[in-house]
């Protein structure tokens, strides 16, 4: 565990690094209230003993600012170490944002033990987070493919929608469909189904190169590629890309009408969102562009530049 020592006399300091060294986790130090809130962003500490009373920015000022830089989804322990224990003293350190008090002098089996206890609270913290981290985990990626779910694209195109309303930038949507998948089931078996749609999704994770870029299983054997920042030329360019990648890979295809391999189809909308209009309009526009790839033939890319949009109508 890192902790963050603030004192400003030198000596107090250094009996507390030392302490704190003694029990195996490692101290930073600051010696003023303004220094502790720089070292506090720069060295992200789990614990932060605080002096209270110290020239220029003090302890509960210190702790004020650290505490409206972690925001709501954080919270470091802060324990005050402090000469002054009243009961306006004390209460003044918990509304700044305190969580514990030590009247100094600060006997060290005192300083051991809560440090220890913070240090139990650091461990489950930690555990739970890395419990979180794995639901999320589980909630946000296909199960069969290893890339992204529904859920995750659903709450992708959402906050890129709104960023491309706010910046008025082209947003881009592909909608990506296997050609022939069910005669592939019916002719290789749902063993094979499975491992196709696993190589088809790798082969579109691996040319998103942007880190906005996202590539999702959308259902069944249909993909979704969102692109944000993208006009309608980059759209094509990227479209025509990953038909060439899938038909690259070469996996045999008997049963398909359009060639030896399996093959997709690729309808691509790109526009820039307006007030009052919800993401749904671009994957209607983008579906409407993929059922055109299929009617000529498949195995294609057809895309549209939706430059006006009436709600609840079709793209102008």
């Amino acid at each position: 565990m890192k902790v963050l020592a603030v004192d400003d006399h030198p000596t107090e300091l250094l009996i507390v690094r030392k302490q704190v060294e003694h029990l195996g986790h490692e101290c930073v130090t600051a010696s003023h209230g303004a220094e502790a809130v720089d070292v506090f962003l720069r060295e992200a500490p789990e614990l932060v003993l605080m002096d209270v009373q110290m020239p220029g920015m003090g302890g509960i000022e210190a702790t004020r600012a650290i505490r409206e830089m972690e925001g709501e989804k954080a919270w470091t322990p802060i324990i005050f170490l402090t000469g002054l224990a009243g009961d306006d003293d004390i209460s003044a350190g918990v509304d700044a944002g305190g969580d514990d008090y030590l009247t100094k002098p600060v006997a060290a089996k005192v300083l051991a033990a809560k440090i220890k206890a913070m240090a139990r609270l650091y461990e489950v913290r930690s555990r739970l987070q890395e419990a979180n981290q794995a639901l999320l985990l589980l909630a946000t990626v296909d199960g069969l493919t290893g890339i992204s779910n529904r859920r995750r694209f659903d709450e992708a195109l959402n906050a890129e929608w709104f960023r491309a309303v706010r910046d008025t930038s082209a947003l881009t949507l592909l909608m990506i469909d296997i050609d022939y998948f069910k005669p592939y089931n019916d002719h290789y078996g749902h063993v094979a189904g499975d491992e196709c749609l696993r190589k088809v999704a790798q082969a579109l994770h691996d040319q998103a190169h942007r880190p906005a870029d996202v590539v999702a299983r959308y259902g069944g054997e249909e993909f979704a590629v969102l692109l944000p920042q993208t006009p309608m030329g980059g759209a094509l360019q990227v479209s025509n890309r990953l038909r060439t990648v899938i038909a690259d890979l070469a996996l045999p295809h008997a049963r398909s009408k359009v060639a030896q391999c399996v093959t997709v189809s690729v309808g691509a909308c790109t526009m820039v969102p307006e007030r009052g209009l919800e993401a749904h309009h671009i994957i209607s526009a983008a579906d409407q562009q993929l059922y055109q790839a299929k009617t000529k033939g498949r195995n294609c890319v057809a895309g549209r530049e939706v430059l006006g949009y009436m709600l609840g109508k079709q793209p102008i």
